[in-house]
C-alpha cells in the first residue's frame, strides 16, 4: 500500500484535547471497551502531512474525550531517527508539550503506511493468537482479508521490525496484523476505515465467553487474614472460581501487559495457605492479587485503575479458552525483558499517578 495521509481530519478539536477530532472520538470509542483496550493498554494514532498524532505512553484512550492523550511529532523527525542505532532510546526521549512520552509503540505506527493506525488488545484476538493452531485457525477465519501474522516480539522497536519483516514478506500489503501473544493491529486510509475494519475483523473472531461460578464470599473471608479488598466486581473472580482462567492465572502469562500490571503468575491462597503466609512466601515482585481457586480473588488495597482493568481482561481471555495446557505462553526471558524495561516502568509509574490523581 501506498503511503497515506488522512483527509483533511482537521476539524476542531474538542474540549480537553489538541489532537483531531476524529482520532480523538475513535480512540474514546475503542477505549470504553474493555474486549477491546484495558486501562493504560492499546493505542492509536493519525499521520497529516508531516504531522503525526499518537497516543502518550501510560495514558488512557478512554479519556480522549476529557483529557489531552496524544503527543504531537513531526512524522519525518520519528521516522529519521527509526534507523539510528539506539533508535528506541533516541523514541523514547521523544516528547510532547506537556512532557509527555510517545506510545512504546510509536515505531510501529510510524513504520506503518496508513494514515490512521489503531492498535487494540482484543481479548478474541489474543485468545486465538495464543493458540497452538492459530495461523491455520486465522487463515479460514478472516480469509478474504488483507492481513499478516507476526510472531511474538518484545513490544517497541523489536516489534517493529518483526513487523517490517511481515509486510515485506506478505504478497499483498495487509491492513490488518495478527500479533502473537499481544493483540490487533489494523490500519485505514482515515477514522472511519479503520474503524470498520477493525470491527469487521472483531466480528470475525468473536469468541462467546463461558459463564463463571460466582465467588464464594465465605472462603475468600476466611483467607484474607492480611487485611486485602474482596473486589465487587464478578469478572474479576472468574480467575479463580472458572478452571481454565484459574489454571492459566497460575500457570504463566500470556501477554505483555498481563505481565506489566500482574506479574509473572497468580499466588495461590487456600485454607491451608491463607493470604498472610502466601505473602510472606512471595517472590521478590509483590503481587498485586492472590487466586483462591475455586473461590475467587483477593485484590491489594494498593491495587491500581490499571492493574484492575488487566485483571478483568485476563478473566475474559481465560472465560474465551478451552484449555490451559498447549497455549502458548511467555517464556522467562521473554519476561524478563518486559520487568526490567524502563519503558514500562513509566507506564506503571504513569498509571499510579493518575489513580492517586482520580483519573
Amino acid at each position: 500500500m501506498n503511503q497515506t495521509t488522512a483527509t483533511d481530519p482537521m476539524q476542531p478539536p474538542p474540549p480537553g484535547s489538541a489532537a483531531p477530532a476524529a482520532l480523538v472520538a475513535l480512540s474514546a470509542r475503542l477505549g470504553r471497551d474493555e474486549t477491546l483496550v484495558q486501562g493504560g493498554g492499546g493505542n492509536t494514532s493519525l499521520k497529516y502531512e508531516n504531522d503525526f498524532w499518537v497516543k502518550a505512553s501510560g495514558t488512557w484512550l478512554a479519556q480522549a474525550e476529557t483529557r489531552d492523550v496524544f503527543v504531537r511529532l513531526p512524522l519525518a523527525r520519528v521516522r529519521a531517527l527509526m534507523t539510528e542505532a539506539d533508535a528506541e532510546s533516541a523514541l523514547a526521549a521523544l516528547t510532547g508539550a506537556d512532557g509527555l512520552r510517545p506510545s512504546i509503540e510509536t515505531s510501529l505506527h510510524a513504520l506503518l503506511p496508513h494514515a490512521v493506525v489503531a492498535h487494540v488488545h482484543s481479548v478474541n484476538a489474543i485468545t486465538r493468537a495464543v493458540r497452538p493452531d492459530a495461523e491455520t485457525a486465522l487463515a479460514r477465519a478472516l480469509d478474504g482479508l488483507s492481513w499478516a501474522w507476526v510472531p511474538y516480539r518484545r513490544p517497541g522497536l523489536p516489534l517493529t521490525e518483526a513487523i517490517r519483516s511481515a509486510l515485506a514478506a506478505a504478497p499483498v500489503p495487509p491492513d490488518i496484523l495478527l500479533l502473537a501473544n499481544h493483540g490487533l493491529v489494523v490500519g485505514g486510509h482515515d477514522c472511519a476505515a479503520a474503524e470498520a475494519r477493525l470491527r469487521e475483523v472483531e466480528r470475525r473472531l468473536a469468541l462467546s465467553p463461558r459463564q463463571a461460578p460466582g465467588p464464594d464470599l465465605g472462603r475468600l473471608q476466611a483467607v484474607n487474614d492480611a487485611g486485602w479488598t474482596i473486589p465487587d466486581a464478578p469478572l474479576l473472580h472468574a480467575v479463580g472460581t472458572d478452571r481454565i482462567a484459574c489454571a492459566i492465572a497460575v500457570r504463566g502469562t500470556l501477554y505483555p501487559d498481563h505481565v506489566v500490571f500482574l506479574g509473572e503468575r497468580a499466588d495461590i491462597a487456600d485454607e491451608n495457605r491463607p493470604l498472610s503466609r502466601a505473602l510472606a512466601d512471595a517472590a521478590a515482585r509483590p503481587p498485586v492479587y492472590v487466586v483462591v481457586p475455586g473461590a475467587g480473588v483477593l485484590v491489594s488495597p494498593t491495587l491500581s485503575d490499571g492493574a484492575r482493568a488487566m485483571l478483568g481482561c485476563l478473566a475474559q481471555v481465560g472465560l474465551r479458552s478451552n484449555t490451559a495446557d498447549t497455549l502458548h505462553y511467555l517464556d522467562s526471558d521473554d519476561v524478563a525483558a518486559l520487568i526490567g524495561w524502563e519503558a514500562e516502568a513509566y507506564r506503571l509509574a504513569r498509571d499510579h499517578i493518575d489513580a492517586t490523581a482520580g483519573a
